[in-house]
């Protein structure tokens, strides 16, 4: 009978224990759930420019905090200065067509009879284009209800973009407060791995590094270079709202599914409206870009950690569809590090050698 006393005592004792425990956790997870996507953005940009950053603090001569507020300047200035044109070209954008539905000067060019010859849409799309190189004010009254439904969308994607640059902001500030503490966080880092995987944390840690490196460079930053490039040939060629298409280029390159939706509409369109040399000049360029992924992610997608690419990408891409652009980071380091434990578990006895950059800049194999 006293034995179980002190069991029951024990195990309510316990249990209101853990249910404290249970309820703080809680508690602290409501309270900095708002900062949750900016903290792991932040941990993102700090793990990608981590190279830059000591290249860097050594050509200062060590001076961390001062390279850590250089590049958060940087990202903050290569962040709000795209936005900035882009919103002023929107809106200038936006003013002169409303002023030029109100002069009725917008002159749409007729359709190339080749339109008709489409599967499918050739003939109800040549149509609707007739029409609206006839009698623009008329067509649009006809489809007066779609652009209220694009235009009520537009909104609300402008105020989701803002709230996301919003998060962004705030992310490179965090980046750069952990740059500042580089040594510090990644000890930390390595200490909870190994806490949580043993002797092996330190392996899976620098894999996991190395792997957020490898999908900014092979996703991110390719997409990054496609739609600066389509957007240099859209302002070359002077097409209505340049900024919004280019922007529209990087979404789809990211989502991979890649320029040639915004492309070929912009190429027809120039086609339609320029000389015969530009407009076969820029579908050249158009198609050299388009086709730019397919010779950069081979290169950059993988670099520096020792899984197949195939793995990153299908990670990468499962992670996105999932759980949206945080998910491209997540779901490749999730997919890599179970890559590298289903190894183990048939028959390896460890995860196998990770060649990535460590914590001091420097390429270490490490097994």
């Amino acid at each position: 009978m006293s034995d179980q006393k002190v069991f029951v005592s024990n195990a309510l004792e316990a249990t209101i224990r853990i249910g404290i425990l249970v309820l703080l956790a809680t508690w602290c997870f409501t309270i900095v759930r708002p900062f949750i996507i900016p903290i792991v953005w932040g941990i993102i940009i700090a793990v990608s420019e981590y190279t830059g950053y000591l290249k860097l603090r050594r050509f200062l001569g060590g001076r961390g905090r001062t390279a850590a507020a250089l590049i958060a300047l940087l990202g903050l200035v290569l962040l709000i200065a795209p936005t900035v044109m882009l919103s002023g070209t929107l809106v200038d954008s936006a003013q002169g067509l409303a002023e030029g539905l109100q002069q009725g000067s917008i002159s749409v060019p007729p359709p190339p009879e080749e339109l008709k010859r489409w599967p499918m849409v050739g003939d109800e799309l040549y149509g609707l284009w007739l029409q609206a190189s006839q009698n623009l004010a008329a067509v649009l009254t006809k489809i007066a209800p779609q652009l209220k439904v694009f235009g009520t969308w537009m909104l609300s994607s402008a105020v989701g973009a803002g709230f996301g640059i919003l998060q962004f902001v705030i992310a490179i500030i965090i980046a750069g407060l952990l740059l500042a503490n580089s040594e510090a966080g990644g000890r930390a880092a390595y200490a909870f791995a190994t806490r949580l995987s043993g002797e092996k944390g330190a392996d899976f840690a620098t894999l996991a590094e190395a792997t957020v490196r490898s999908v900014t460079r092979g996703i991110l930053g390719v997409a990054l270079i496609q739609s600066l490039l389509a957007g240099v040939g859209f302002m070359v060629m002077g097409i209505p709202g340049a900024g919004l298409w280019a922007l529209l280029c990087l979404m789809l390159s990211v989502v991979q599914i890649g320029i040639f939706p915004i492309t070929v509409p912009v190429v027809i369109y120039v086609f339609s409206t320029a000389d015969t040399v530009p407009a076969v000049v820029f579908l050249v360029w158009a198609l050299i870009v388009g086709l730019l992924d397919n010779i950069l992610k081979p290169i950059l997608l993988g670099r520096g950690v020792e899984v197949p690419m195939a793995v990153i990408f299908v990670g990468a891409i499962g992670g996105f569809l999932s759980s949206g652009i945080i998910g491209l980071f997540v779901g490749a380091v999730v997919l890599v590090l179970g890559y590298r434990l289903f190894l183990a578990w048939l028959g390896n006895t460890s995860p196998g050698p990770v060649l990535a950059s460590g914590l001091d800049g420097t390429l270490d194999k490490e097994g």
